[in-house]
C-alpha cells in the first residue's frame, strides 16, 4: 500500500495544527502509523490522497449512515447553499428538523439545536444544574461526551485511546463536582446517591457506550438507573449522539424502553455536518433562554446546511426504515469476525445493535471500561494494520465502535470477511 503523499501532507500539517490532526484519535498513534489524508468518498468506500480506495467502516465516527455523498443529501445541500449559508436568523427548517426529532423520540418535547455533541452536552448540564437546583453530576467511566471540562474524568474515545484519563487544563473545581460510576454497575450508582443525597443534578451516560468500544447495557442497569433517579430527584440523561438514529430511528431508548428526562443528539442529525442537539421534557427546556434564567447560544446554532442534510437525512431514514437490514448486515459481519477468531484460537469478543459493532481482542465478555482497558491492543494494531493494507477502514483505536451503513453492499461485506483470517494472523 502506497501512502507516500499521506505521509508528506502529515509532516506538513505538524507544522501548522497541533499534532497534525484537528481530533487526536485521527492521528493513528495507538496503531502506530501514518494517518491517511482523504481526498473524497462515495458510498461505502473512502478514496486517499495516494489513490488507495477503502470499504469505510468509520463513517466519519457515526454520521454516514446513508453512506457517502448519498444522492439526494447533496442535491439538497447544493440547493440550500445557492440561497446563503448561515443567517444568523430564525428558519423554517430548524423547527421542521426539531418536530422530526420530536416525533421520533418522544422523550423529547422540545429541542435546542447546537453546532457539536460537545456543546450540546456541556448546555444539558446547565440545564440540567439550573433545574433542579443542584450541582453535582454522575458520569460513568470510559463514557465519552465530548471534550468538556466536568466530563473529561476517566473519558473514552480519544482521550482512552491515547491513555489520558484526565486532561492537562481542567481544574480540580472543575471536576469536583463529577462523580464517577462503573458502567453496568447499579450499585456504584446507589452509593453515590446515597452519599451525597439531595445533592446530584444528573446521571449522564451514553445508554449504549460507544466510546470504549461497543458495550450495550446489561439486563436492568437503565430501568434501575431511571427507577433511582425517580426516587432521588434526579435527572437522567442519554447522550445518544452516536446511537440515536443510528441503533433505531427512535434511538437506544427506543429499543430499552427507557425515558429519559433529557437526551443529547448529533452525528446522524447532521447527515455529516457539524451539528448537535439537546432536548427533553417541556418544564425542563423551558428553562432554556429566552424561555427561561438558563442562558445558552450560539452564532451558528442551526445552520441552514446542517439543518438541510439532517432534515434530508431522517427524512429517509423515516420513510425507508433500513434498521432491519442494517442489524441484519451488521450482526452478519459479527458473526463472521468470531468465526474467524475462533478459527485461529484467537479469543474475541464481538458485539452488535443496529448499524453499529465493536470488537475485543479478549477471552472473557468485555462489560465495562476497567474491562475494556484489559483487552489486547497489540493484537488489535497488528489486526488493524493487516485490515488497512487489504483495503478495509476500520477505527484506528481498539476503543472506538464501527459503523454500517445503508452503502454497503453483499459484495462489500464478504469482502471485508475474507480479510479477517489474514488480518487475524498479523500478515
Amino acid at each position: 500500500m502506497q501512502i507516500t503523499q499521506s505521509k508528506q501532507l502529515f509532516s506538513r500539517a505538524q507544522q501548522s495544527i497541533p499534532g497534525g490532526v484537528n481530533s487526536p484519535v485521527r492521528a493513528f498513534k495507538s496503531v502506530k502509523m501514518n494517518p491517511l489524508f482523504i481526498k473524497r468518498a462515495q458510498g461505502s468506500k473512502l478514496f486517499d490522497v495516494d489513490g488507495n480506495e477503502y470499504i469505510d467502516y468509520v463513517g466519519s465516527w457515526g454520521p454516514m449512515i446513508l453512506g457517502h455523498a448519498h444522492a439526494e443529501v447533496v442535491r439538497k445541500l447544493e440547493e440550500t447553499l445557492r440561497n446563503g449559508t448561515s443567517f444568523g436568523a430564525p428558519t423554517e427548517g430548524e423547527i421542521q428538523l426539531a418536530e422530526m426529532v420530536c416525533e421520533a423520540v418522544p422523550s423529547v418535547e422540545m429541542l435546542r439545536l447546537v453546532n457539536s455533541g460537545s456543546e450540546a452536552s456541556m448546555a444539558a448540564l446547565r440545564v440540567a444544574r439550573g433545574y433542579t437546583g443542584r450541582d453535582k453530576i454522575v458520569k460513568f467511566e470510559g463514557c465519552y461526551h465530548g471534550s468538556v471540562d466536568p466530563l473529561l474524568v476517566q473519558a473514552g474515545s480519544g482521550a482512552m485511546t491515547l491513555g489520558i484519563p484526565d486532561s492537562p487544563g481542567v481544574p480540580a473545581a472543575f471536576v469536583e463536582l463529577t462523580l464517577q460510576a462503573k458502567f453496568n454497575d447499579l450499585e456504584s450508582v446507589i452509593k453515590l446517591a446515597e452519599e451525597n443525597s439531595g445533592e446530584i443534578a444528573a446521571v449522564i451516560l451514553e445508554p449504549v457506550a460507544g466510546n470504549m468500544g461497543m458495550i450495550p447495557p446489561e439486563h436492568g442497569f437503565l430501568q434501575g438507573l431511571r427507577e433511582l433517579c425517580d426516587r432521588e430527584g434526579i435527572l437522567l440523561i442519554f447522550d445518544e449522539v452516536m446511537s440515536g438514529f443510528r441503533v433505531d430511528y427512535g434511538g437506544a431508548q427506543k429499543i430499552f424502553s427507557i425515558v429519559p428526562d433529557m437526551s443529547i443528539f448529533g452525528k446522524v442529525i447532521g447527515g455529516g455536518l457539524p451539528v448537535g442537539a439537546y432536548g427533553g421534557r417541556q418544564d425542563i427546556m423551558l428553562q432554556v433562554a429566552p424561555a427561561g434564567p438558563v442562558y445558552q447560544a450560539g452564532t451558528l446554532s442551526g445552520n441552514p446546511l446542517a439543518v438541510s442534510a439532517g432534515l434530508t437525512t431522517l427524512g429517509i431514514l423515516k420513510e425507508e426504515n433500513p434498521y432491519p437490514e442494517l442489524g441484519q448486515k451488521t450482526a452478519w459481519l459479527s458473526g463472521e469476525f468470531k468465526s474467524a477468531a475462533e478459527s485461529a484460537g484467537i479469543p474475541l469478543q464481538t458485539q452488535a445493535m443496529g448499524g453499529m459493532f465493536g470488537l475485543f481482542f479478549s477471552a472473557e465478555p468485555v462489560q465495562n471500561y476497567q474491562q475494556a482497558l484489559k483487552t489486547d491492543t497489540e493484537q488489535f494494531t497488528r489486526f488493524f494494520r493487516s485490515m488497512l493494507k487489504q483495503g478495509i477502514y476500520l477505527a484506528p483505536s481498539a476503543f472506538e465502535s464501527l459503523f454500517v451503513s445503508t452503502a454497503h453492499s453483499e459484495e462489500d461485506l464478504e469482502r471485508t470477511a475474507t480479510a479477517f483470517p489474514k488480518a487475524l494472523r498479523g500478515e
